[in-house]
């Protein structure tokens, strides 16, 4: 018997289940008798709690249906797994359970801390000269991911961000008063998000009129200056701001000193309305904080088509790099230079993007670090292009049931 298992974690997307779908259709075409999914991540493998996803491709457009549905089919967790050397017995048992599956292949679909997993399972399998072949298939909203031009998932929220951006700019054009509104965007240590409002920007809005991302010290002073400067000139104003913006110390704007996740990664909240206090005090004016928050992971009724065709070939090239006997690697892609948008799918060492943050680079801000350029904008626009094809019922999207997460352990 040849069977693998595959794993989803950490925060959903609109294109994860799109990279799952790669993975379980290539893995067919590769001859694997059985591929297991672990409900709830690396948890579902220590508890032996898998579904057989060899049935599911027995069901009617499963894989389509898969493709469109939003956040994670197999169900997340955020587990942090100890160090595999010097804490070995869940290893141990994860591995003595492959032998007795006939697991000789292990792919993980996560971001940052779901490549830390991928890697300490991969050095343990080294380490035991384990058979056992792990593999990393990369997502994130963040697009923080080392060794990668973009991330699955990235351009989906990108276009969300900005197709939101610009509806809220025509809200806020009708009213002849002067206002302020802050749109508080995810990203922690990278602003890539936050920099994809640009988009929303066309020949009659420039909003957002000011853009701050984590990668630049914020300035309170220069922020009231920028906005103070944009009110005597327009009505309305409308400011993207990162969750994770920091002032010239390192300091968030609003953060809890205590929250902190399993990774220790601080748990931000509230950025949007501390700048919201500020500015309502220094200036006067009506003004509003809207927090995307949980909408911008999932919005698959406006995920890109690009973004999901390249999740799920990502998905496929994982398997393909299992098969020629490579491990220990993440699937990642490269743009290729020339004047039509191209990539070429490639492996790099998953230890070289664990626990990594690619940060916005300097060049695609503008000088003030109020704003992004050019730069920015030709990185951006070819990742939210194409809407794919999703059907409706009674007016709503039709998904695939996920009612088997609804009863699964809470960890």
């Amino acid at each position: 018997m040849k069977n693998c298992v595959i794993i989803q974690s950490g925060g959903p997307t609109a294109a994860i289940n799109a990279s799952l779908a790669g993975v379980i259709d290539q893995a067919k075409k590769m001859g694997y008798d059985r591929i297991y999914g672990a409900i709830n991540g690396i948890a579902g493998v220590l508890r032996h709690h898998l579904i057989d996803l060899t049935e599911k491709l027995d069901e009617e457009d499963f894989l389509d249906k898969l493709m469109v549905t939003p956040a994670m089919y197999l169900g997340s967790c955020r587990n942090r797994m100890p160090d595999p050397i010097a804490e070995p017995a869940q290893y141990e048992q994860m591995f003595a359970f492959f032998r007795e599956m006939n697991i000789v292949a292990f792919f993980g679909i996560g971001g940052n801390d779901s490549m830390d997993t991928v890697a300490k399972l991969s050095a343990y399998a080294a380490k035991t000269d384990s058979p056992v072949r792990v593999m990393g298939v990369p997502k994130t909203i963040d697009n923080d991911l080392m060794q990668i031009d973009h991330t699955p998932g990235f351009g989906s929220a990108a276009k969300y961000v900005a197709a939101s951006m610009l509806e809220m700019a025509h809200d806020t054009m009708i009213y002849p008063v002067k206002s302020i509104t802050i749109v508080e965007i995810m990203g922690r240590d990278a602003g890539w998000l936050t920099a994809a409002t640009a988009l929303a920007r066309n020949t009659y809005s420039d909003a957002p009129q000011l853009i701050y991302l984590p990668e630049v010290p914020f300035s309170i002073t220069e922020c009231i200056e920028d906005t103070e400067r944009l009110l005597r000139e327009r009505n309305s104003v409308l400011i993207a701001i990162s969750e994770g913006i920091r002032d010239k110390e390192g300091k968030y704007i609003s953060a809890s000193d205590s929250a902190v996740d399993k990774f220790g990664h601080q748990q931000l909240s509230g950025a949007g309305k501390a700048l919201e206090h500020i500015l309502g005090q220094a200036l006067g004016v009506k003004i509003r904080s809207v927090e995307l928050n949980i909408p911008q992971r999932c919005g698959t009724h406006l995920a890109s088509q690009t973004d999901l065709l390249e999740a799920r070939a990502l998905g496929e090239h994982a398997v393909k790099l299992v098969e020629q006997g490579k491990t220990g690697l993440m699937a990642s892609l490269e743009r290729i230079d020339g004047e039509n948008y191209q990539v070429a799918y490639c492996g790099v060492p998953v230890a070289e993007v664990a626990n990594g943050v690619r940060s916005v680079p300097r060049d695609f801000i503008n000088e003030r670090g109020n704003d992004v350029n050019e730069k920015m904008l030709n990185y951006l626009k070819p990742l939210i292009v194409g809407e794919p094809k999703i059907s409706y019922v009674d007016g709503l999207p039709q998904f695939l049931d996920v009612s088997h997460l609804v009863s699964s352990v809470t960890f």
